[in-house]
């Protein structure tokens, strides 16, 4: 696991929104400048609470920050977490194997229909996922195979 996570203080800020706009602590944030987003990762449990009925906290913050906003629930194990970035009902497995020159690579197995969904437009939840696996658990590449 990396040794520390580092935020800047325009993350802590947007944290600091997040959770008085949501009611929510977020667990980490990350500004995606090259997707033009805000990835928040929440606790166990508290994706409902922090989305709000029909969306609605979620499309008030996605306002005042002026970014779409997504959420990502946390997990200690790195293929649930790895799951749950990329949208865990359309993910049959994901398998952790190290390679022999020592980097950590995951491989998710999904159905050819559900595909398209993991990935996402344009490979931005595959993108989204790869972030956060080399963020909490240092796997470099994650590789999306159908049955």
């Amino acid at each position: 696991m990396p040794t520390e996570i580092r935020l800047t203080e325009e993350e802590l800020g947007l944290m600091s929104v997040f959770q008085n706009v949501t009611g929510v602590n977020s667990r980490d944030c990350i500004i995606d400048q090259q997707a033009g987003r805000i990835i928040f990762v929440v606790d166990k449990g508290l994706m409902g609470l922090a989305i709000g009925k029909e969306g609605r906290t979620i499309i008030n913050l996605e306002r005042i920050v002026g970014k779409p906003v997504e959420l990502v629930e946390y997990s200690d194990s790195a293929a649930e977490f790895i799951k749950n970035a990329l949208g865990s009902r359309n993910v049959i497995d994901v398998k952790i194997n190290t390679r022999a020159d020592g980097q950590k690579v995951a491989i998710v197995q999904t159905s050819a229909k559900n595909k398209g969904a993991v990935l996402g437009k344009g490979g931005r939840n595959a993108e989204r996922a790869r972030i956060l696996a080399q963020r909490y658990f240092d796997i470099q590449h994650i590789h999306i195979v159908t049955q």
